[in-house]
């Protein structure tokens, strides 16, 4: 009969851990010459904050914000001014071909490599004596990285590492956001990468990354606040922030020098339709109308919307999103185009009017990067004058 072996230890321990109000018993490995304590120490606290979010507990290091709107609600009382009449929608007074003004500036942030800034002026309401604003803003901060090159680890690349990141601030929407990306926000920077991928010419950089990142200060709404939250379920608001988005980062790796084909500039167009009650209105003119760069809160439905990554220079687009129902259009008399055609066309007359306002922000980024080198040369050569010392022998 063979001898009998000798029991074995354990091969794990239970531990307890408190955290905050909690305490979690873990079960891990022993600790051993090839795990030493500390290591071990590091994976029952990383497994027991694991059970922590399971368990719900709340992180104590943060203030976070209410679960619900950012904004205050809005009551009945408060659809009516302060004369008794029913507050009214803002309603577009531009052209259907005119855009609203652009704010971009380059260069803001000074421990970024480029940088940029864009915002876009809300729409004015009609009524002025409500309390509460008709539409929101599109703000958008934009810093670029890079060219940094990439860690020993990485396999070799021959073309530049692109890398973009969207992300809305708790505060942007009108629901707060959480502080981990959403699929909307990683849908945006797909979308992102591929507008600008096509414009850099990324074999000048190899094995080399490029980190492009977004924060979306306040966001365009998808509706008008004094609509039914399920009339428009479509995030039409999106379709402005990815193409303010483009336009921003086309701008901040302009500042970061960083050779490109060409500025891309974002545009956008949609097919609204008009409101069903106004008198003018009649059966022939119920087709929808193409507008360029749309306001959601302007407008009682948007059909279809599509936005471009055009590049003026070249006469080429590297991005489009479109979606909605171009089937129905309502074009001027002789113009035989289908509604997709029109709607990108219109896009893309969008982005030529944005590239205007590109090119200046950039060529002012050029002018400022001129003047520091200048002065630079300058304080050098005073700096080397003074420095210059008698050698006496």
């Amino acid at each position: 009969m063979p001898p009998l072996a000798a029991p074995q230890p354990p091969q794990t321990v239970q531990t307890s851990l408190k955290i905050g109000d909690f305490r979690f018993w873990v079960a891990s490995p022993r600790p051993s010459r090839r795990r030493p304590r500390t290591l071990w120490r590091n994976l029952l606290l990383r497994q027991a904050l694991q059970d922590a979010r399971l368990c719900g507990m709340t992180d104590r290091r943060r203030i976070n914000g209410p679960p619900s709107g950012t904004r205050p609600p809005v009551f009945a009382s408060l659809l009516r001014s302060a004369t008794g009449a029913a507050v009214e929608r803002p309603q577009r007074t531009r052209r259907p071909n005119e855009l609203r003004k652009i704010f971009l500036k380059t260069g803001l942030i000074p421990s970024a490599t480029g940088s940029a800034y864009l915002e876009i002026e809300p729409s004015r309401s009609l009524s002025t004596k409500s309390l509460i604003a008709p539409s929101t803003a599109l703000k958008i901060a934009c810093t670029v990285h890079g060219p940094k090159p990439l860690p020993r680890s990485a396999p070799f690349s021959q073309n530049l590492l692109l890398t973009t990141h969207v992300k809305y601030a708790p505060f942007a929407a009108r629901r707060r956001k959480g502080h981990i990306r959403d699929a909307s926000e990683r849908d945006l920077g797909v979308h992102l990468e591929t507008a600008i991928r096509g414009a850099i010419i990324a074999e000048r950089w190899p094995k080399s990354a490029l980190d492009v990142t977004i924060t979306v200060l306040e966001a365009a709404d998808d509706r008008w606040w004094g609509d039914a939250p399920g009339s428009q379920d479509a995030s039409w608001g999106m379709m402005n922030v990815l193409a303010g988005c483009i336009t921003a980062a086309s701008a901040a790796i302009a500042d970061a020098r960083i050779d490109c084909l060409d500025l891309v500039a974002g545009g956008v167009a949609a097919l609204v339709a008009e409101d069903p009650g106004a008198e003018e209105a009649d059966k022939a003119d119920e087709a929808p109308k193409l507008v360029l760069d749309p306001d959601p809160s302007e407008h009682r439905e948007i059909v279809a919307a599509c936005v471009v990554a055009y590049m003026p220079g070249r006469d080429e687009i590297t991005e489009l999103w479109l979606k909605g129902d171009t089937s129905r259009v309502a074009l001027s008399g002789g113009d035989k185009r289908s509604g997709h055609e029109a709607i990108i066309d219109g896009a893309v007359d969008a982005a030529r009017g944005v590239h205007t306002v590109l090119a200046e922000a950039v060529r002012e980024s050029g002018e400022r990067f001129v003047r520091q080198m200048t002065a630079g040369t300058h304080n050098f050569k005073a700096t080397k004058g003074d420095s210059d010392v008698e050698m006496k022998i």
